[in-house]
């Protein structure tokens, strides 16, 4: 029974009900387990000392992480991609990005995504199946191990859209803030989506208070529907009227990311338009210029391209004059398609 068990979708009190139910065996000693799995990162029964014996013969095979097919490593050592193979053979790959004085580990929701952004890799690549809460949280939990040491952030911003899987995101959450558990606290987790309204206002009132970050990229509807399609179906005024509910449920400030693309959505007037659209949230802008690599060649514009610095200068200037705090992302990663819009699920 325990070998057909996603063991890394299981909450602390999964794991005590299991110890009782299943093995007859005190509470505690699902408290040994977790801690082994979350605290030393071992998956090997075998090698948990303080079990019985009989027990660590039972789990054999009980604690099953993804297969690691590939890791690679930017010249700078700044990021690490992961590909990995699920149970099915499906594969994801997730991010290690190092900031020196921390780490933050930028992990997928879904195998490939189905919104087809224009300018995004993993959008283009197409979407085959949700990840299972356990295959999210083997993700960050694996990358620990490989370091053998804890991952500081979690970022829900590799494969897929977090929003559109949401109750095996927020499993997943619970399991790695949960005491017991992992317990990554709740500042140090944030939620990346596309502009899944609904999403935004359950995630507002979810028990854990993580943080939320928009992936915005044009500040109104005729050039999102170009880039975004999902701005079709959920369009600005929709996706703000979200946010606004989430900055009054939680008082958290949201981050606003803004890939910029060269003569498609980096005109200074689009800033006022940014501007204008946000009033009154209070906003945090990440200006990500655009990885030349990252997706399909070409869009009603022509080629997608990064802007020059001097366009970048402009549209920052406008921002400053508008008194939005913003920063420009330095890309870490992009020599190894490990950058924003990059990720795709088979080895490239």
């Amino acid at each position: 029974m325990e070998k057909t068990v996603d063991a890394f979708s299981m909450t602390l009190e999964q794991w005590q009900d299991m110890a009782v139910g299943v093995w007859k065996e005190p509470r505690f000693r699902a408290d040994q387990v977790c801690s082994w799995i979350y605290g030393k990162k071992v998956f090997d029964p075998s090698l948990m000392s303080n079990l019985p014996k009989t027990l660590r013969e039972r789990m054999c095979g009980l604690i099953r992480p993804p297969a690691q097919i590939t890791e690679t490593v930017s010249r700078d050592r700044e990021a690490r991609k992961y590909l990995w193979e699920m149970a099915d053979g499906k594969r994801v790959e997730s991010v290690l990005l190092d900031h020196g004085e921390h780490t933050t580990a930028c992990v997928s929701t879904q195998v490939g995504c189905p919104l087809a952004c224009a300018f995004c890799a993993t959008g283009q690549s197409g979407y085959e199946r949700d990840l299972t809460a356990g295959e999210i949280v083997a993700q960050f939990i694996a990358v620990e191990h490989r370091l053998n040491k804890d991952v500081n952030n979690l970022v829900f911003m590799g494969m897929g859209e977090p929003l559109l899987n949401e109750a095996n995101l927020f499993k997943s959450i619970r399991i790695l803030s949960g005491v017991g558990t992992r317990g990554l606290g709740a500042r140090h987790i944030t939620v990346s989506t596309a502009g899944i309204a609904d999403g935004i206002r359950d995630l507002a009132d979810f028990e854990v208070p993580v943080r939320l970050s928009v992936s915005l990229h044009a500040p109104n509807d005729a050039l999102r529907n170009r880039l975004m399609p999902l701005n079709r179906r959920i369009p600005l005024a929709t996706l703000v009227d979200s946010m606004r509910h989430y900055k009054k449920r939680t008082g958290e400030r949201i981050t606003i990311e803004y890939v910029l693309i060269e003569k498609v959505n980096d005109d200074p007037q689009l800033a006022f338009e940014m501007a204008a659209l946000l009033d009154g949230l209070g906003v945090y802008v990440n200006l990500i210029p655009y990885n030349t690599s990252a997706a399909a060649p070409s869009g009603a514009a022509g080629a997608f391209r990064r802007p020059s610095d001097g366009r970048i200068k402009a549209f920052c200037a406008a921002l400053s004059e508008l008194s939005i705090e913003f920063e420009i992302r330095r890309s870490k990663g992009a020599d190894i398609a490990a950058a924003c819009g990059q990720l795709k699920s088979r080895n490239s």
